[in-house]
């Protein structure tokens, strides 16, 4: 019988963490800048999550926006904001870094999953400009990091969800496959079957402009935006029915 399906919200604002925490999230990653698709965010907000949620708070570790390929100077940084979520109590880090040509950096990568212990170490969605995601997905492993987020290389998990398949199947239970990128409510069924996938990821951020379905992406494309209860308890309603209905359909004995 498979576990429950998992669910992690990217939260860029105290309210948001506590948000998750209430209607019943898994976790929460912390950040700031979503906009620009992350950044590592300030240690007193750090502080107030880890001190006030029951849930585990994860800290991207990530000193600006752009690409991922980091100055000796950044790696340095981001050995500092490593240490500082450790001593604040975080749970874990969300972190990677890349080579000039795109590849995973294995050696800085490892270097910071190393520094990280004991708390948990997610490789983010830098591993999804790389040119072969089967390739990267090895060089994460070798990293030792204990998940893999992703949207399978693609603008968002829907269009992605083949190779998300075939990544989470290749991983083999080596790393947990974390599913993030464009997920909404109205694809996260669908994603979740595709993908056949245990964690999924997202923002919930509803645009101020928009009435329409609330983004759970972390795309950045919801800036101006809130994240609402009525929305978290959804997604962790819908995943407690399909985990039920995979149960369902498993074979007795």
């Amino acid at each position: 019988m498979m576990g429950k399906i998992h669910f992690e919200l990217c939260a860029e604002s105290a309210g948001a963490a506590r948000i998750a925490d209430a209607c019943g999230a898994d976790r929460v990653e912390l950040c700031e800048n979503l906009a620009a698709g992350g950044t590592t965010p300030p240690l007193a907000m750090i502080k107030d999550a880890v001190a006030s949620l029951s849930i585990p708070v994860h800290v991207l570790i990530r000193p600006r926006a752009g690409d991922f390929v980091y100055t000796p100077e950044e790696f340095v940084r981001m050995k500092e904001e490593i240490r500082a979520a450790k001593m604040a109590g975080a749970a874990g880090v969300v972190l990677g870094v890349l080579l000039k040509d795109g590849r995973v950096d294995g050696t800085r990568s490892r270097a910071l999953v190393e520094e990280s212990r004991p708390m948990r170490v997610t490789f983010h969605r830098a591993f999804d400009e790389t040119p072969d995601p089967f390739e990267a997905l090895e060089a994460v492993v070798s990293t030792g990091a204990d998940w893999l987020l992703t949207s399978g290389g693609e603008r968002n998990v829907v269009e992605g969800a083949e190779t998300l398949a075939r990544l989470a199947r290749q991983a083999n239970g080596r790393i947990r496959v974390m599913v993030g990128g464009g997920l909404r409510l109205e694809n996260l069924v669908e994603v979740v079957r595709a993908t056949g996938v245990e964690w999924v990821h997202g923002s919930l951020q509803r645009r101020e402009s928009c009435a329409g379905d609330p983004a759970a992406s972390d795309s950045g494309e919801a800036a101006n935006s809130e994240v609402r209860e009525e929305d978290v308890r959804m997604v962790m309603q819908m995943l407690r029915e399909e985990a039920g209905v995979k149960n369902d359909k498993q074979p007795a004995g």
